[in-house]
C-alpha cells in the first residue's frame, strides 16, 4: 500500500482518532486543571468535532470499505455513531455536578467514557468478527471500571466485579462463535461469510447453527436479553447513576449494531434460522423485564429491568429480517435514547450528599415542592409508557407495524400486552409524585449543565412525539439508502 492510499484510509477514521486523542489529553489535564468543568468542556468539545468528522465523511464520501474491508463507512454505522455521539455529550452535562458530589475521580472518568465511545464505533463500523471483537472489549472493559468507578462503595466494587465476570463468559461465547464461524467458512469477513455459507452449502450445517448460537448468546449478554440479563439490575443499581445512564443505551446500541449487521450481512441466508433462536428471546425478555419491574422499588432496579423489556421490543425490528424492520429499530434506539437519559437525570437530581434519592419512597409529593422536575419525570415515564404525543409511542408504533408487515402479527399483540403490563410501573412514580405527601421536603442538585441536558431530552421527547417524519425519514434513507 503507498503513502496516499493509507493517509486516505487513515481519514476514514478520523473521529475514532479524534476521540482517542481527546480522552489522552484529558488524562493529562487532569494533572494541571483545577477547574474540573473544563474538562466536560474539552470533552464535549472533542466529541462534537468527531460528529463532524463523521458529517463530513458522510456528505463527501461514498459508503465505502477501508483495511482490506474490515472497516465500512455506511449509513448504517453513521446513524448507530450518532447516538453514541448524543450519548456520551449528555451523560457528560448530567455528569459534572454528580461527580462533585459523588467526589469522583474526573479525568479517568471523562477518558473512559470516551475510549468506551471508541469501541462502540468500531463495532457499529466492523463488517470483520476480528475488528468486531477488538471494538467491543475496548467497549467492554472501559464501563466494566467505570461502574467500578467510586471505589469506596461496595456496591459499586460488587457491580463492577459482576459486570466484569459475565462479560468475561460473553466474550468466551462470542470468541467461540467467531473460531466456529472461521473454521468452517474460511474467513471472519462478513460478506465473505455470507459468500462462503452459500458457495459451500454450509447453511444446513449444524457446526454453523452452533456458531450463530454462540453469537447471539454473546451479543444477548451485551443488550441484556433473557435469560442472558442477570448482571443488569445488580451493575445499573451499583453503578454511579450517571454510568447507569450511559450503561443503558451506549452499549446496548452497540449491540444491536452488530446484532443487526452479522444476522442480516453474514447469515442473511439463514433468516428462518437465527429467526428461530430470536422469537422465543424476545418474548422471554419482554416478560422478564415487564412483570419483574412491578416488584421494584429501587428506580435503578427498575429502569434495569424496563431496558431489559425494551431490549425486547428493539428485537422485534431485527426478527422482521427487513431493512424495514431494521430501521425501525434504530430508530427505537435513538428515541430511547433521549427518554432514558432524561429519566435517568432526574434521579440524579435527587442526589444529594447523604441522600441516594432512588427509592420509590423519595419521590412522594415530589410535585409540591418542585413541578417543573416533576413534568419532566411525567413527559419521561409517559415516553418510556408509550403514550402519545411522546416520542415513545411513536417509536413502539413503527417497530410494531414492521412486526405486523413482515406477518409477526402475534408477536406485536404479545409485545402490547406487555406495554400495558409495564404503564404500572412507569405510572407509579408520576402517582408517588402528585398523588402522595411528601416523607420530607427533597433539596435537588440542580446546575446549568444538567438543566441543559433535561431540556434538551424533554424537547426532543415532545418534538418527536409531535413530529415523527423527520427522524424516521433521516433513518430510513441512511439505512435503505
Amino acid at each position: 500500500m503507498n503513502m496516499a492510499n493509507y493517509l486516505a484510509e487513515m481519514t476514514m477514521i478520523m473521529p475514532e482518532l479524534t476521540l482517542i486523542f481527546v480522552a489522552l489529553i484529558l488524562l493529562l489535564l487532569d494533572l494541571v486543571v483545577k477547574k474540573k468543568e473544563v474538562l466536560a468542556a474539552v470533552g464535549i468539545a472533542g466529541t462534537l468535532v468527531a460528529l463532524y468528522g463523521t458529517y463530513r465523511l458522510f456528505v463527501f464520501n461514498v459508503p465505502q470499505s477501508v483495511f482490506a474491508g474490515m472497516f465500512v463507512l455506511d449509513g448504517y454505522s453513521n446513524c448507530f455513531k450518532l447516538i453514541f455521539y448524543f450519548n456520551v455529550m449528555l451523560t457528560i452535562l448530567i455528569s459534572i455536578k454528580y461527580m462533585y458530589i459523588e467526589k469522583a475521580a474526573f479525568g479517568e472518568y471523562y477518558s473512559l467514557l470516551l475510549f468506551s465511545t471508541v469501541g462502540m464505533m468500531l463495532m457499529a463500523s466492523a463488517a470483520d468478527l476480528i475488528v468486531l471483537y477488538l471494538g467491543l472489549e475496548l467497549m467492554a472493559l472501559s464501563t466494566y471500571i467505570l461502574a467500578g468507578l467510586m471505589r469506596k462503595q461496595p456496591r459499586s466494587n460488587e457491580a463492577a466485579l459482576k459486570y466484569f465476570f459475565l462479560g468475561a463468559f460473553s466474550s468466551a461465547f462470542l470468541l467461540y462463535g467467531i473460531s466456529l464461524t472461521y473454521g468452517l467458512t474460511g474467513t471472519t469477513n462478513l460478506r465473505e461469510i455470507a459468500v462462503a455459507l452459500q458457495t459451500l452449502k454450509l447453511m444446513e450445517n449444524p457446526a454453523v447453527f452452533l456458531g450463530l448460537i454462540f453469537l447471539i448468546v454473546a451479543f444477548g449478554f451485551k443488550v441484556a436479553l433473557a435469560p442472558f440479563h442477570m448482571w443488569a439490575p445488580d451493575v445499573y443499581e451499583g453503578a454511579p447513576t450517571s454510568v447507569t445512564a450511559f450503561m443503558s443505551v451506549g452499549p446496548k446500541a452497540a449491540g444491536f449494531a452488530v446484532l443487526g449487521r452479522v444476522l442480516f450481512e453474514a447469515f442473511g441466508g439463514m433468516q428462518v434460522q437465527w429467526s428461530v433462536i430470536l422469537i422465543p428471546l424476545a418474548v422471554i425478555t419482554m416478560a422478564v423485564g415487564s412483570i419483574t419491574a412491578l416488584a421494584q422499588t429501587n428506580i435503578k432496579r427498575m429502569l434495569a429491568y424496563s431496558s431489559i423489556a425494551h431490549a425486547g421490543y428493539m428485537l422485534l425490528g431485527i426478527i422482521t429480517g427487513t431493512p424495514e424492520g431494521l430501521a425501525s429499530t434504530v430508530n427505537y434506539l435513538m428515541i430511547y435514547m433521549f427518554m432514558n437519559i432524561g429519566a435517568f437525570a432526574i434521579v440524579i437530581m435527587l442526589r444529594r450528599e447523604g441522600f441516594q434519592g432512588e427509592n420509590l419512597d423519595d419521590y412522594m409529593g415530589l410535585a409540591k415542592n418542585h413541578p417543573l422536575a416533576s413534568v419532566l419525570m411525567l413527559i419521561f415515564m409517559f415516553s418510556l409508557t408509550g403514550i402519545p404525543p411522546t416520542a415513545g409511542f411513536i417509536g413502539k408504533f413503527y417497530i410494531f407495524m414492521e412486526a405486523i408487515k413482515s406477518g409477526h402479527t402475534y408477536l406485536a399483540i404479545i409485545a402490547v400486552m406487555f406495554s400495558v403490563i409495564s404503564a404500572f410501573f412507569y405510572l407509579r412514580i408520576v402517582i408517588y409524585m402528585y398523588m402522595k405527601d411528601p416523607k420530607e421536603e427533597v433539596t435537588l442538585t440542580v446546575s446549568p449543565s444538567l438543566s441543559f441536558a433535561l431540556a434538551i431530552t424533554a424537547i426532543m421527547v415532545l418534538i418527536i412525539g409531535i413530529f415523527p417524519s423527520f427522524l424516521l425519514n433521516l433513518v430510513r434513507a441512511s439505512i435503505l439508502g
